[in-house]
Parts: C-alpha cells; structure tokens; sequence
C-alpha cells in the first residue's frame, strides 16, 4: 500500500517558477539570452585567477568564469531554468543524458560502494549498472522491483550509497512512489537520484523528496530530436562539487554542453507545457480506445494501471499522464509488423528509438533500447518480446492518427485475437 500522500500538487507550479526566474535581458538589451562562445575568460587583474583556481570565486561568488569546462554563462543560465523547472537550488547541462547520470554516480560513490537501482531502466542506464560500473570502478548495483517497497527496503538494509530509478520507468511505464521511497532511502542513509525524463513537469521528484535528478534533455525537454544533452538538478554544494578543480565529475570528465545548445533548448522551454500537455491528451485517448477494444495497453492514465491512484496524487494536474504507452503485441514478428504498417502503409509515424519527438516514434524495446538486459532480466522486468514502445506526437489531428492506428490493427487481423497472442 502506498504511504498517504501529503503532496500539494498545486503548491509548486514548474512553470510560474520558469517565468519568474526568466525575466532577464539579454547581454545587449535582448529578449533573449546572449550566447557566450568563448571557451576561457579574461580577469581585470592576475591576482583572480588564482582565487579561481582554488574555488572561493565563481558564478556564485564574484560572478567570475574560468574556463568552458568549467562554467559558461550560457549553460549556466539555462541550469538556473532547469532548476526553477525542477524546483531544485541548482542544475547544470551536460553533453548528453548518460553522461548525466555517470557523472553523479562518480560524484557520489567510491569504490567498493552499493547502488539499489529499479529493475527496468534505459537499456543504457542498465549497462552502467550492470557491466560498466563494477568493473571500472568496483561499484556494485543490486536490482528490485522499485514498486515493492518491502524488497527496497530490505536491500537498504544491506547498505547502500544511492538509490536510483526511473520517475515513469522505460519502457513498463511503472510510476515510483518517490515520496515513499525517499523515506526508506534516506531512512538508510542513501540518497535517492531519480531519472525524470519521461516526466518532466509532470513529476517534480525535488519537491518529493529525491536528491538529485537527471534527464536526457535530448528527449522531452528539447522536443525535436536534433540535440543531444542531458542536466543535473540538486543542490548548490552537490552542484557545485561537480565542478571542483580536484574532485568535480563535470570538471575532470568533462561532459560540456555547448552553449549554442543550451541556447537552443532555453527557447523551448516556454513551450513545454503546451507540448506535455498535448503528448499526454493523444496518448491517454489513444490509450482508451485500445483498451477498449482489447489490447494489452500499459499507460498510467488508465485506471486500470497498478499506479493510477498513485500519480494522480503526485503528479501536477496540468500536464497529463505522459506522453508514452506501451503496447504488448505478444510477439517480436507481430511488434514489428504493426510498426512497418504504422509508419510505411500508414505514415503515422516513425520506426526509431528515442521519444519526446513531435512526431510519433516507436521501437520494439526488448531487441532495442533494453537488449543490453539479458532474457531474465528482461522477464524479471516486465517486457516482452512483442512490446512496442510508442512516444505520442502531436502533428496531425488526433482523428486523422487515429484512423491510421486503427487501420494498421485492422490489416494485422481481428484485434482481439492478436491481443490475446494468437497467430
């Protein structure tokens, strides 16, 4: 049973935060930020420099920058916009959603450390995890059912430096109960890092009690796969400890996000909220016709998922469900059967991994964004072969997509037959 939720969905709104915290000019006047190219910076006397380089000035101190690895105002403004999306004290942009999530496990764990992660995650998540972490840096990971808070806790027991999952998990679409299981994590001591890339605005895990999160801004956040980048949101200290001259994942690795692309997603950010919105409408409709007429649809706007009641309490009522479902067509031949109907008979949408597109994109996830899971990784998770992964865009009228679904379920046969995993 799910703890009685305190939340107030209304007491934070994502997107009065973003308007307050974006009222400023450009460097020139404009009503957009500048972009700041340059990859190191100059100081007025030398004596700065070393101040710099031993980290008592900064952008939050003294308004100095250093060097483009380091901070650039560019990518500096835009993790201050992230982090009023998130709710957190501070974020920062990185080269890509994974080099994200590698950098604040490195930040946060040393070797011989145990991370508790959920059991279905990115296939790319998993293999860090799984095959790159213990091998390279000796830190091992343990993998439950995030939605059983009895074996979360018993894994906590066991001593664990992180505690991380998926806020909509991919592609099973299971919704965390992140109030809760931030409780048992820090409970034991860990802190809680909850990936948000299939939520954002949906799910304010900050204000529900996680650590840290992460995205792949890449996906929903950008909303027209032509970037690539991820962000950390957190603390000012844990922020800022990602970039110490000596210690800072961020600073040594150095994942940079090119403020060109920061730039860029600054402009789509006001419109966020319009496009989760939509994803999520055509998604939560198509996902009622199909279970309508008897498909095997996951989709945690219908009341029949295991955590409906869950995200109504935790998710901000203005944006929806999400924008992705999940459909279990039984079989690998049949997954993709529909798909080629679906994109090349019926031009509805685009074969391809990824998602937060404004076009419809869909993927078998079994044999591609989870075939890093081995077969009973893949049974212990809950996906199937035949389960395609749909990422709802909004082109087109809802009417016209939905006449060409149908139409690809027709050409497959009857529809209840073919829910049912018959041949």
């Amino acid at each position: 049973m799910t703890a009685p939720n305190t939340v107030d969905n209304r007491a934070f709104h994502p997107l009065e935060s973003l308007a307050s915290m974006r009222h400023e000019f450009g460097e020139h006047g404009g009503v957009n930020m500048s972009i700041e190219a340059s990859t190191t910076f100059t100081v007025m006397k030398a004596g700065t420099l070393p101040e710099m380089f031993q980290g008592r000035l900064g952008p939050e101190a003294g308004g100095c920058y250093l060097y483009g690895r380091h901070f650039n105002p560019t990518v500096y403004v835009l993790g201050r916009e992230l982090a009023a999306l998130e709710g957190a004290q501070a974020a920062y942009g990185t080269a890509s959603g994974m080099s994200a999530i590698t950098a604040v496990v490195m930040q946060c764990c040393e070797p011989g450390d145990r991370v508790l992660a959920a059991n279905s995650l990115y296939g790319g998540t998993y293999a860090l995890f799984h095959d790159f972490l213990p091998r390279k840096t000796h830190v091992e990971t343990m993998f439950v059912d995030i939605a059983d808070h009895i074996a979360v806790e018993a894994a906590c027991m066991h001593g664990v430096k992180l505690v991380y999952l998926e806020s909509m998990s991919n592609p099973t679409l299971v919704v965390a109960d992140i109030p809760r299981i931030a409780g048992i994590a820090h409970r034991h001591g860990a802190k809680l890092v909850v990936d948000n890339t299939f939520a954002p605005l949906i799910l304010s895990p900050v204000k529900l009690g996680a650590d840290i999160v992460v995205h792949s801004v890449t996906k929903f956040i950008n909303g027209a796969s032509d970037i690539i980048a991820g962000a950390i949101c957190g603390s000012h200290e844990f922020i800022g400890s990602l970039m110490d001259l000596h210690t800072g994942a961020l600073m040594l690795m150095g994942p940079t996000m090119d403020p060109r692309v920061a730039f860029e997603i600054s402009l789509r950010l006001p419109h966020l909220g319009l496009r989760m919105a939509e994803h999520s409408r055509r998604a939560l409709v198509f996902s009622q016709r199909l279970a309508d007429r008897g498909m095997d649809v996951i989709y945690p706007g219908l009341t029949s998922h295991p955590q409906h009641q869950l995200l109504k309490q935790i998710a901000h009522p203005d944006f929806g469900s999400g924008g992705l479902l999940s459909l279990d067509l039984g079989t690998t031949a049949r997954a993709y059967q529909l798909m080629e109907l679906l994109q090349n008979n019926d031009r509805f949408g685009y074969i391809a991994v990824s998602l937060g597109y404004f076009d419809t994109l869909m993927s078998c996830s079994a044999s591609t964004t989870s075939s890093e899971m081995g077969e009973a990784d893949l049974r212990s998770a809950g996906i199937s072969p035949g389960l395609v992964r749909i990422s709802v865009g909004y082109t087109g009228s809802l009417e016209q997509r939905w006449r060409q679904l149908e139409d690809a379920l027709k050409q497959l046969g009857d529809v209840q037959d073919f829910a049912m995993g018959t041949t």
